[in-house]
């Protein structure tokens, strides 16, 4: 049901722009050529020379002066020029009409005749076109229409199994291959029917790995709670002991559901779009918090802004508190692999030409593994310093929710960088 209604559609505007061409095309000529009018014109003007040319080849030599007439005459005077007997007309009619130029003759016999012309113009084919180009254009109309919905509908028919395919669960479904050699636009929706697909089977995976590290995660401060309890309820000198253990796995879990509500917001892209904030501010304000965190260490967290201090700066449209808990991690994330006497690094700048901020933030730990680079910003990743493992992935889902990206590099010939670059939109 599909092809048809593609094959009617099709048709039909092969149909209308063919007749709309070759109406176009017969106006072009006719407005360039207007010293030559049409044939029928011109019929029209000579009608009343030719009804007394007729008239006197009848009065001379009758019908056969007649016949003769008309062996000169072009086929469209000779259309409209007609003699009929008197008798079978009844009266004889007026001269001329609005349509038609009458004289009554006699040939040279006695009999009586009427000479008719038609000086109508609404005679004839209306379209302008002959039909038999009407019918060629049907024809090749109908084959050309169905070659194109036959290629048109094949890849569309690939896509639409593949459609349903993933709709019933199937996500390792590609329809790429199936498009064979095309190279234009629905050969690229194919791949990005491919890519998405392996998005989801991606953010799929995600989901499931999460469900799993949340369901261990959860699963271990229960288990100790659970032998906490089993102490407390013995008594003794481990009564309080047991208590101050319940509360901190309490604090622990309580910990864990906060980030996890964080991570699904950021991920889910839920950010406050009426909200714009001055995105220096706000790492000046994370750069303090993080100085007095790292006092006692002795590690120096040292914030440097480019381009900042003489252009009028753009705000940030979004959410403050997930850009600030983003920015956040990353600074934590930093001093908790630095050693006492070292120094953070934090530079803020702002480019107009590609219109984003950029942070960087650079720190003299230990680094990351090569391999292990592309992870440290997914849920439950504890090789960056052990806590729960969620503080880069909510950065950068955080970063990402306002169309930003985060990425991270070692440094020679130690530590660990992190840029994230942030564009200020309208």
């Amino acid at each position: 049901m599909t092809g048809r209604r593609l094959f009617a559609k099709i048709l039909l505007g092969f149909l209308c722009t063919f007749l709309l061409i070759t109406q176009g095309v017969w106006a072009l000529f006719s407005l360039r050529d207007r010293k030559s009018p049409p044939e029928s014109a011109v019929a029209v003007m000579i009608g009343p020379t030719l009804v007394n040319m007729a008239g006197r080849a009848v009065e001379t030599n009758g019908v056969a002066g007649f016949a003769a007439l008309e062996k000169n005459l072009s086929p469209e005077q000779r259309h409209r020029l007609r003699l009929v007997p008197a008798s079978q007309e009844g009266p004889v009619p007026p001269v001329s009409t609005q349509t038609q130029l009458v004289r009554p003759v006699k040939a040279p016999g006695g009999k009586a005749y009427n000479v008719h012309f038609d000086r109508s113009l609404d005679k004839g084919w209306r379209l302008n076109i002959p039909p038999e180009l009407l019918v060629i254009g049907f024809v090749a109309g109908m084959v050309f229409s169905a070659l194109l919905a036959t290629y048109l509908l094949r890849p569309i028919g690939h896509l639409r199994n593949g459609f349903a395919r993933l709709a019933r669960g199937e996500l390792d479904v590609r329809v790429g291959s199936a498009m064979g050699r095309r190279r234009d636009e629905i050969a690229d929706l194919a791949l990005d029917f491919d890519q998405m697909a392996a998005r989801l089977k991606q953010l799929v995976s995600r989901r499931t790995q999460l469900l799993h590290d949340v369901s261990h995660e959860l699963r271990s401060p229960l288990a100790r709670l659970q032998v906490a309890l089993a102490l407390a309820r013995q008594g003794g000198e481990r009564q309080q002991a047991s208590m101050d253990r319940m509360e901190r796995e309490v604090e622990r879990m309580n910990e864990l559901i906060g980030e996890l509500l964080t991570l699904s917001r950021a991920e889910g892209g839920t950010v406050g779009v009426d909200e714009y904030f001055d995105l220096f501010g706000i790492l000046e304000s994370v750069v303090e918090d993080v100085r007095y965190e790292a006092a006692p260490t002795d590690v120096t967290v040292a914030l440097r802004v480019s381009n900042g201090a003489d252009e009028d700066l753009p705000p940030i449209r979004g959410s403050s508190e997930l850009v600030r808990r983003a920015v956040e991690n990353i600074l934590r994330n930093a001093l908790r692999f630095s050693a006492g006497g070292d120094v953070i690094e934090v530079e803020a700048r702002w480019s107009s030409r590609n219109g984003a901020f950029t942070i960087v933030v650079r720190d003299s730990g230990p680094g990351v593994a090569d391999d292990a680079i592309d992870t440290i910003f997914e849920p439950f990743v504890h090789g960056v310093g052990g806590g729960l493992g969620l503080g880069l992935a909510i950065a950068s889902r955080a970063i990402a929710a306002h169309g930003g990206t985060v990425a991270g590099r070692n440094r020679e010939p130690h530590g660990f960088e992190v840029t994230m670059v942030l564009p200020a939109r309208d």
